[in-house]
Parts: C-alpha cells; structure tokens; sequence
C-alpha cells in the first residue's frame, strides 16, 4: 500500500480518493506542530502515526552548564518507535502537548529536510566545526528511517562540512549506512556507540520491544568493526533484579568482547520525572512483586540508592576486567573512584577522538563534571 496514500492530514493540492482525511483524536496533536506538512498512518508501522514537518533549524545548541562532551547536537526525530519503557527523553515529547508514555512511542515527528537545513547552516562563515552528536534524545535509526533515509544526508553534509560526528543508536539500520561512514572517516574523526544492556532477548522484548534484539546488534557491532570503523557500547540501564545478576553481566561483558566493542560503560536505571511514571507502571503490571522493591530503591529521586549503585559499579568492574575492558573507558565526566563515574562516562569508541590536523574531535576538549 502506497505510503502517500495514507496521509491523514494531507498538505494543500494532496487529497484524493485515497486519502484518509481524518483521524482519531489521538492521532494529531493538541497543538499545531511548528512546520507541519502532513500526518501518516501506514500499516507498515501499525499504531505509529509519523508527523512530517519543515525544520527552520536542526542544529542545537547543548545548553551552557550542561558539561556534556559535545556542544551540538541534531536530531531528525521527536518520539521514539522503539518504545523503551526506560527512555529517559520521554518528557521531552510534552513539550510538543504530546504525552510522555504512549504518545511517546507512536506519535513520532520526523524533520523531513533535516539534511537541507543542516547543510546550510553549517555552510555559515560563523560554523566551527565543532562536534555533533546525533541520537542524544531519540533514536536517528529507527524504523522510520528505512522509510525517510534521512541519516545519509545528514551524515555527508557533516563529513562535507569538516564536521566531527558521533552517533548513537539501537538501530540495525545503521548497517545500510556502513560505506558512507567508512568514507566519512576518512574526512573527520567519526565515533559510533550501540546501546545495549542486556543478552537475554526475552527481557529486551519486554522493554525496548520496537529495537532489534541483542543478538542483532551484537552483530551489527562486529560488522562495523570489520569494517574498521570504532564502536563503543552504552551499557545502560542495567535493571535492578531484572539484568543486574552476575550470570546476566557475564553474559552482557564477554558477549561485547567476542563482538569486538572497543570500550564499554555500564550503569543503572535511571529514572527521571516522565519515565519515572511509565517505567513504574510497567513495573507494576509486568513484575509486581518488584514494585515496592523499585519504589524503595528509587525512593523519591531519579537514580538508585547510593549503596546499590556503589555495589552495582564493583560488579561492573568486575567483569569488564575479567572480558578485558579495563582502561578502555574512554571520555569520563567523574572521577573513577566516584560510584556515579562508570554511568558518566562514554566508551572508547564512541566519541570521534582527536587526530593530527584536525584538533575539533572531542578527546581533545577538558573534561567537565555531568552530574
């Protein structure tokens, strides 16, 4: 079935007799979003309505204070198919009148000239060419980007432009973009980190069911570093009681080894105002006996007690020295000895590092305290 002809807001000049020209009221937004074009339902994506709108600008400026490792980000989606009960960006969709559980999963806007836009504003005199980080809110590989293929665009005006790039995702469809990136390194340092916390597939069907299994992208970590191209793993969030045991971890560590990780960080769930709700709610449908275990540990703030995460991050150590992982940590926002530093801290890999005559990669910046 034509993808055109589902449009259920079509622009002016697109109705006809195959269009949907109207939809349930939880397919639209409360607000008019900025820029839009059309809204579209397919059957392909059952449940997800994709919100296609012109952006004025893509880049964004990280806010001062933040202390992140990067200065810029981009991010050609809002609202995530992947539908992971733990998202932390989750409450990043109210800011749209969207809300931050279901709305979040399947009411998914999509900055259809992203690439566009991107490459004018890097073409600008005042750019720097600073890094940008894309996939820092939602994921740019998510199913919808088979469709929109909006990540080559953006990847070859940033490689064009002298513009170092990382990328994060839990997308396999990163695979179709491999020769791009394979030429993009060559042009700017390029860093590349997969987010995967746990082997046991049931568990991950459970709580990130719209991403590719582990096993999917433990493969996709070896084809990226056949291809020679570096790849870090997030590690997070490790599930109290769910993937914190030592069976799971020891899986999780040497699984990452055998697949060739250049460096991997792990950490707890983290629970911010937004997911917090969500993740308790599934917690109490799908593990009630956990819920009262999680509302103590939680208590009434974001991150596990102290004493868990000071527990957790021994374990963590632990098995990264036993699959080889030692010193490979890469980019630390605390100091080690801090039980909040291994959940700071981005993987070797994952940040595109800092090479002779090209000194704007993001090794090359100070190191500043995240939390």
């Amino acid at each position: 079935m034509r993808w055109d002809a589902q449009a259920l807001n079509p622009a002016p000049g697109e109705q006809g007799a195959n269009s949907l020209t109207a939809a349930a009221p939880a397919a639209v937004p409360l607000l008019p979003l900025a820029g839009l074009v059309r809204s579209v339902s397919t059957p392909e994506f059952a449940g997800v309505t994709f919100h296609e709108v012109t952006a004025k600008s893509v880049l964004n400026k990280v806010a001062a204070g933040s202390r992140m490792p990067f200065e810029w980000t981009v991010n050609p989606y809002r609202g995530c198919s992947h539908a992971c009960v733990y998202c932390f960006a989750r409450k990043s969709h109210t800011y749209l009148d969207f809300d931050a559980g279901l709305d979040f999963d399947s009411q998914v806007v999509v900055k259809i000239n992203a690439a566009d836009v991107l490459r004018k504003e890097l073409a600008k005199p005042s750019w720097g060419r600073q890094q940008v980080a894309l996939g820092t809110n939602t994921d740019p590989y998510q199913r919808a980007e088979g469709r929109y293929r909006l990540m080559p665009g953006i990847i070859s005006a940033l490689a064009d432009s002298g513009t170092p790039l990382s990328i994060l995702t839990k997308g396999t469809l990163l695979a179709r973009d491999i020769p791009l990136l394979k030429h993009a390194a060559t042009q700017v340092p390029v860093g590349i980190g997969i987010s995967l916390a746990m082997t046991d597939e049931q568990l991950s069907e459970a709580v990130e069911p719209g991403t590719p299994g582990p096993r999917a992208r433990l493969k996709l970590i070896s084809r990226l570093r056949e291809a020679g191209l570096p790849c870090g793993v997030m590690a997070m969030p490790i599930l109290p009681w769910l993937s914190d045991s030592d069976e799971a971890l020891d899986s999780l560590f040497s699984s990452l080894a055998a697949a060739g990780a250049t460096g991997v960080t792990a950490g707890a769930l983290y629970l911010k105002p937004g997911t917090r709700e969500w993740f308790m709610q599934w917690i109490a449908a799908r593990h009630p006996e956990l819920a009262g275990r999680y509302r103590r540990l939680y208590g009434t703030g974001s991150y596990a007690s102290k004493e868990y995460r000071t527990w957790l991050a021994g374990r963590i150590r632990f098995f990264k020295a036993r699959h080889g992982f030692s010193g490979s940590q890469g980019f630390s926002h605390r100091d080690v000895d801090d039980p909040r530093g291994e959940e700071a801290a981005y993987p070797e890999g994952s940040l595109p590092a800092a090479r002779a005559g090209h000194p704007s990669g993001a090794a090359a910046a100070p190191q500043p305290t995240l939390f």
